[in-house]
């Protein structure tokens, strides 16, 4: 039973988190980026059509911007965007609603894992308090972020399956959770099944002594969810083309370019340990291992962070005063007296997190990697007790000092200033540092487009670069009926020229284009346009140019 002045500080904590994920949705990031307008635009396909902006109806996974990734956040944004429109926050409201939701389904599930220990409802507390607060948590919670709802249902996936060890009826509610969790983002379809696969032997002997029909229910309820996905990539030949993409073991990566270079010097010198140790199977497996390792950076974790939109600027992804609790929380999870299988479950779910990431580029990867939430947290709030439970055993010699009274002090003010100097960092200066890195601009054009559209035959946007996915902009921002621009879809695969109505996007050659007549273009600002007039500038919220529009 749950102490009534806990459950009171409990809704305190879900009502920071939903304001922290809610407060200017639509406008903090400042605008869209290419994936959040293509899974708003595919939603609003879906709710008008039936079929994705390439026609395909009900889609298990939607081709979207050549990455065919899962439609799941697409089917749960089509709700947000018929009662509030085609607009950037209904499409982020489905994640920061499943961001909230973590934050209570961490609270219950750190409940269950710790259900022994003594301060369970302190620890859940605090566990989901530092949830609500997370920098990671937050970045990705207000953002379309396909793996912020993953994540979730990871982790209302393990809540299920440790109350299911008591009340066995709830595993299927777990497997569902499991399985929703392959529709959702590329990481889930590595992480979602080694995760279960660790809840089942670390609690092996509990799942032993229930009935087999509860088991039995629950996988093949889990299988009845997972067929359409497991259809998809059984028989359709796109479904590796993201992991293929992204992979190091692709063969225009630059590992397999160096194991190449070398074999060959092995080979020139005669070098036999070289021929074995330049082999690009070690190469690769080297790759993986220094990939895996990167994401246990300490600089990436709290002091950088990888691009500017997976974090806020001069921010980690975690907290610099929560570094001493979770390296205190790793160590009293080590060292206590705690279940055992309460151990080996947090580890291995904190080891397990950087797995799906560890095999592709880019690395560190902030968004590959979400599902090293909420260990951290759990780090962190452990920490937190088993310092205040060491310094409440030590009054007589640690508190009743005037230095051990400063440093508490100190440790204190340094944790309000580093949340507060967060929340600055994000909700202020984001916007003007960072907004040329959301893709910020084409809603500008795109109405100062349309007022004058009307006086030339045919508008041309680039979409060399960064304007590579440019023309999903103008069909978000425009509302451009489904219908119509599933009749003029291609079916050409990567880079591919779009076109609807009087809009093309394509690479431009302006020695060529510059001679067309009635024509509008759009392209970046420092795109080559030699001296053509240009019509309108739009600026970045930092006041460097971004989009120019010329006319012929």
């Amino acid at each position: 039973m749950i102490k009534k002045y806990f459950l009171i500080i409990f809704l305190g904590i879900i009502l920071l988190a939903s304001a922290l994920r809610l407060w200017q949705i639509g406008s903090v990031p400042p605008s869209p980026d290419w994936d959040e307008a293509s899974l708003g635009y595919n939603a609003y396909s879906i709710l008008h059509t039936g079929k994705d902006e390439y026609g395909k109806f009900l889609p298990v996974v939607i081709r979207s911007l050549d990455d065919y990734k899962p439609a799941f956040y697409m089917y749960v944004t089509v709700p947000s965007v018929a009662v509030l429109g085609l607009n950037v926050a209904a499409v982020r409201l489905p994640s920061a609603i499943f961001g909230i939701l973590s934050v209570i389904a961490v609270f219950y599930l750190v409940r269950e894992l710790f259900k022994d220990y003594k301060y369970k409802d302190e620890l859940s507390l605090l566990a989901s308090f530092f949830m609500a607060i997370s920098p990671w948590s937050i970045q990705f919670s207000r953002v379309a972020f396909e793996s912020n709802v993953g994540t979730s249902l990871n982790i209302f996936a393990a809540l299920f399956f440790l109350k299911g060890l008591k009340k066995p009826a709830l595993l299927p509610f777990s497997a569902i959770f499991a399985a929703l969790s392959i529709y959702t983002y590329q990481s889930e379809k590595v992480f979602t099944p080694l995760l279960a696969l660790v809840l089942v032997l670390v609690f092996r002997k509990a799942l032993g002594k229930l009935n087999k029909k509860y088991l039995i229910g629950g996988v093949v309820t889990g299988f009845i969810f997972m067929l359409p996905m497991l259809w998809f990539l059984f028989f359709n030949s796109s479904s590796l083309s993201r992991l293929t993409s992204t992979s190091v073991f692709s063969s225009q990566t630059q590992v397999l370019q160096n194991s190449v270079m070398d074999l060959q010097n092995d080979k020139n010198n005669n070098d036999k340990l070289g021929l074995i140790l330049d082999n690009r199977r070690i190469e690769y497996a080297k790759e993986i291992l220094s990939g895996y390792i990167s994401h246990f950076d300490l600089n990436w974790l709290f002091i950088t962070g990888d691009i500017e939109r997976h974090h806020a600027p001069n921010m980690g992804l975690l907290y610099l005063f929560e570094l001493p609790l979770i390296l205190f929380g790793i160590y009293a999870l080590i060292f206590s007296n705690l279940d055992k299988n309460t151990k080996l479950a947090v580890f291995a779910w904190f080891l397990l997190a950087p797995l799906p990431a560890s095999i592709t580029t880019g690395v560190p990867h902030a968004v590959r990697t979400l599902n090293f939430l909420p260990t951290f947290q759990i780090f962190s709030a452990l920490g937190l007790v088993s310092l205040i439970l060491l310094l409440s055993k030590s009054k007589g010699t640690i508190l009743n000092f005037k230095v051990g009274k400063i440093v508490v002090g100190l440790y204190l003010l340094f944790a309000l200033f580093n949340f507060t100097y967060y929340l600055d960092q994000y909700f202020v200066q984001q916007n003007y540092f960072d907004s040329s890195f959301w893709q910020y601009g084409y809603k500008q054009a795109v109405s100062d487009v349309s007022k004058i559209s009307n006086n030339y035959k045919q508008i041309v946007v680039s979409n060399d670069r960064e304007f590579d996915k440019s023309y999903i902009f103008f069909l978000f921002y425009l509302k451009y009926p489904p219908k119509d621009y599933q009749s003029v879809k291609t079916n050409a695969e990567f880079s591919s020229i779009k076109h609807f109505d009087k809009y093309t996007f394509r690479s431009l050659d302006w020695q060529t284009d510059s001679k067309m007549k009635d024509t509008l273009f759009i392209m970046p600002y420092d795109e080559n346009s030699g001296s053509s007039r240009i019509i309108q500038t739009i600026y970045n919220l930092d006041g460097t140019p971004a989009i120019k529009i010329i006319g012929s």
